[in-house]
């Protein structure tokens, strides 16, 4: 007698995406968005600026490029945060980076930053006009990670992953790749992956935070292994971004921008068919929950009202420190190039080790101290 199996899918759920603003997003993350820009030229004889201000809150999704907050120069001048992490995976373009510790960097082209907010910073991030002679391309992922209650209010802290630091992989036929901004995938346990920073969720391996986008050209094909430690209940979601060309998510073809709620118990295949004329691009998130409590009011992510009005309480009074920079909308020299600025000490992209590294040993040195 013939036994038939039911396969169920991997996919739980599907939404479409929101056409502007941030995605929705599930424990322990908070929010994540994704920045695609078409900058111009810059036109003001390398001042990197636009010669018409923006009107403050300019996030058009129909425009080829936003100015968000910026006035001159588009971006998120200074702000503060508290409670969690900002982490900022790059793709193309440069990003301008400063902040009330004294920190700073210009970084991109496919390399990391990742903050962590702890109990006060106040950064911006400025994008401006770099290239002269060549539009200004900017492309990235920001996600907030949140911090558990034991974290929240440590000291904060920055880290810089240049783009060859950061792992990527290759299927066999140079059709898929896999970018591992954090998270132990797709190489064996000797190949060194970055490590996030040391109060961070997802320093611990058992929580199994992953962020990876993956990209599919035409005629490729690959699997998204299950997570590790999937049977202990591990979030994962799945964003498609570009590329509507028919891609198949576990035999399903998917043609819009969607958000997809996966069985992180389960491995899910993707195969995007030849006749395909973009490549598709997704972005997965994926930790176990944190399952605190969760109060949020703009940039301060807490577990209680009471902590988020002592919170702005706090802002107001201490300023986090202050602003060090001689511009809320701080920006570098246009022959800056890519470097990062952490206790005073310059580091760039050439530079040995990485400045996960030095903020490791600082706050080892300090707690002997």
């Amino acid at each position: 007698m013939k036994t038939s199996v039911t396969m169920t899918s991997s996919i739980l759920r599907t939404v479409a995406l929101p056409r502007a603003g941030p995605f929705p997003t599930m424990d322990p993350f908070l929010f994540a968005v994704y920045h695609n820009d078409a900058y111009p030229a810059d036109p003001s004889g390398g001042r990197m600026e636009f010669l018409e201000p923006g009107d403050g809150h300019d996030f058009d999704p129909s425009a080829p490029y936003r100015m968000y907050h910026g006035d001159h120069v588009a971006g998120f001048p200074q702000h503060p945060h508290r409670g969690f992490e900002t982490i900022t995976a790059t793709m193309r373009g440069l990003v301008d980076h400063a902040d009330s510790v004294g920190n700073a960097g210009r970084y991109g082209e496919g390399d990391l930053q990742w903050m962590t907010a702890g109990k006060g910073i106040v950064h911006g991030e400025m994008f401006p006009l770099v290239n002269s002679d060549k539009p200004n391309q900017l492309q990235f992922f920001q996600i907030w990670l949140n911090l558990p209650k034991a974290k929240k209010m440590v000291d904060p802290s920055f880290a810089m992953f240049w783009a060859h630091e950061v792992p990527e992989w290759k299927s066999s036929d140079g059709l898929s790749t896999v970018t591992i901004f954090t998270g132990n995938y797709f190489f064996d346990k000797e190949t060194k992956q970055n490590n996030p920073p040391p109060d961070s969720w997802a320093t611990d391996p058992e929580n199994d935070v992953a962020v990876m986008r993956i990209v599919i050209k035409p005629g490729g094909e690959m699997v998204l292994p299950k997570a590790n430690k999937g049977e202990e209940g591990v979030n994962r979601t799945m964003y498609l971004l570009d590329g509507l060309d028919g891609i198949k998510v576990d035999g399903k073809t998917v043609k819009q921008k969607v958000c997809m709620t996966l069985d992180a118990t389960k491995d899910i295949s993707l195969e995007l068919p030849q006749e395909a004329q973009d490549a598709t691009h997704f972005l997965v998130l994926q930790g176990k929950p944190i399952e605190e409590p969760v109060a949020q009011h703009g940039p301060f992510v807490m577990n209680t009202e009471n902590e988020i009005r002592q919170a702005f309480f706090d802002y107001q009074k201490t300023r986090f420190g202050g602003w060090p920079w001689h511009r809320d909308d701080m920006i570098f020299p246009q022959n800056k190039g890519r470097f990062a600025r952490v206790d005073g000490k310059e580091f760039f992209p050439d530079d040995s080790g990485n400045l996960q590294e030095v903020e490791d040993e600082k706050k080892t040195s300090d707690k002997e101290l």
